[in-house]
């Protein structure tokens, strides 16, 4: 199937020529007609698969008979808002906006939080069509009455999985009391799951459900390996892996704030050029360094899971599980951001003794076992790390493999 085929405008369709699409992915095969029609949608597929497109051009094409040029802020109500759980991902969705509606006269807008709230008033009050934004933000220029949410024809939550976690829904159910009853609203998200399903319930209208990849499964362009190590040379394996490698953008997970900051700085201290992004960060800092990630004058960018949400850099080589997450659900949506659109990627995950009943979590949720070897010079000496069977599939079988961690012996 094209993009001619799925029924969009021809000005749309030339847009999408020239950035060099002519094959829709999966999700926007199956989304873009459905939006099209004005029909809610609850869409669930992996990161790195087109949900922005998906969304992003129906809407428009949508939205293009109401485009004008008149410099009456009233002639350009916000008609549709996209609410994202992070900075970084209402940026990306706000620029593909932007590039997809270059040859059709709508505003957009992104607003979020930790920058200056008046440059944001401004824009607004002069305004936009389409308005992206974090939750927090936009009930702060709400109360400001900078932001009128009174004629929106078309909501979208944007990675809603990771909204919940972050505790946005009390500001979503009062954003939701700003809005008209009668509208369109489409839920993307990367996962699946029973909250996200029972919060669909409650929001949409006979949606058409469209679920590309089971639950909780990894994407099949990911190479994924597991390196055992002692937790006291976490560090010097990474930094032996990446030069040894020769590798360049490396997104490094952690799970908090502190072991980024801490990390970034080993690595820098050691001669691998690196920098941390996360939440306690100024937004011009987190921008700077991405964009240094992005131009290769960064090697390695340490991330928290909150902070990456919403990363899309282009052809990003590898990915590595500096510490393996709390939540298996994440693990998926990590290296979801390597092997996107069609290319290829690998997986990296260090993996002490003591994290054995994460991998095993991880290794129960996509469901099959990650293959493992030992790094030259990095045996761990403790004699726990050892090789065990995978984890119990859905059936209850045991898949013998010995692509997982030991479980550390009860002293």
């Amino acid at each position: 199937m094209q993009f001619a085929d799925l029924g969009l405008s021809p000005v749309l369709l030339k847009t999408v020529k020239e950035e060099g699409y002519t094959e829709p992915t999966p999700i926007q095969e199956r989304a873009i007609p459905i939006v099209l029609e004005g029909k809610d949608v609850l869409a669930a597929a992996q990161t790195g698969t087109g949900k922005t497109a998906a969304f992003t051009l129906p809407i428009l094409d949508r939205l293009a008979p109401q485009a004008n040029t008149s410099f009456s802020p009233a002639r350009h109500p916000v008609r549709c808002l996209v609410l994202t759980p992070t900075r970084e991902l209402a940026v990306q969705v706000a620029e593909a906006m932007k590039t997809y509606s270059r040859l059709v006269p709508l505003r957009a807008a992104v607003v979020y939080g930790g920058v200056p709230l008046d440059p944001q008033i401004k824009e607004l009050l002069a305004g936009v069509e389409i308005l992206v934004a974090t939750p927090g933000r936009l009930l702060d220029l709400v109360g400001q009455r900078a932001a009128n949410l009174t004629q929106v024809e078309i909501l979208v939550l944007d990675e809603a999985d990771r909204m919940l976690d972050m505790g946005f829904m009390p500001d979503i159910r009062r954003i939701l009391d700003l809005l008209p009853n009668r509208k369109q609203t489409l839920l993307f998200s990367a996962t699946f799951s029973d909250d996200i399903k029972r919060l669909a319930g409650s929001i949409l209208n006979n949606p058409i459900t469209i679920e590309i990849a089971r639950h909780g499964t990894a994407a099949e362009s990911v190479r994924q390996l597991v390196y055992p190590v002692d937790r006291d040379r976490k560090e010097e394996l990474l930094a032996h892996l990446i030069v040894e490698g020769d590798w360049h953008q490396v997104l490094v997970f952690t799970r908090t704030k502190l072991a980024a900051s801490r990390l970034a700085s080993w690595l820098d201290r050691h001669g691998v050029a690196a920098t941390a992004i996360h939440s306690d960060r100024a937004q011009s800092d987190r921008t700077k360094a991405l964009d240094g990630f992005k131009a290769g004058e960064i090697r390695v960018l340490v991330a928290t899971d909150v902070a990456a949400r919403g990363l899309d850099i282009d052809a990003l080589p590898h990915v590595v599980n500096y510490e393996l997450p709390w939540n298996p659900e994440d693990y998926v949506h990590r290296i979801g951001r390597t092997g996107r659109a069609g290319a290829t990627g690998d997986a990296i995950s260090l993996v002490t003794v003591d994290e054995a009943d994460l991998l095993r979590g991880v290794q129960r949720l996509i469901q099959e076992a990650i293959p493992w070897e030992v790094a030259d010079g990095f045996t761990p000496r403790r004699a726990e790390a050892q090789p065990l069977r995978g984890p119990r599939a859905a059936g209850g079988s045991s898949s013998g493999s010995s692509g997982s961690y030991s479980r550390a012996r009860r002293r």
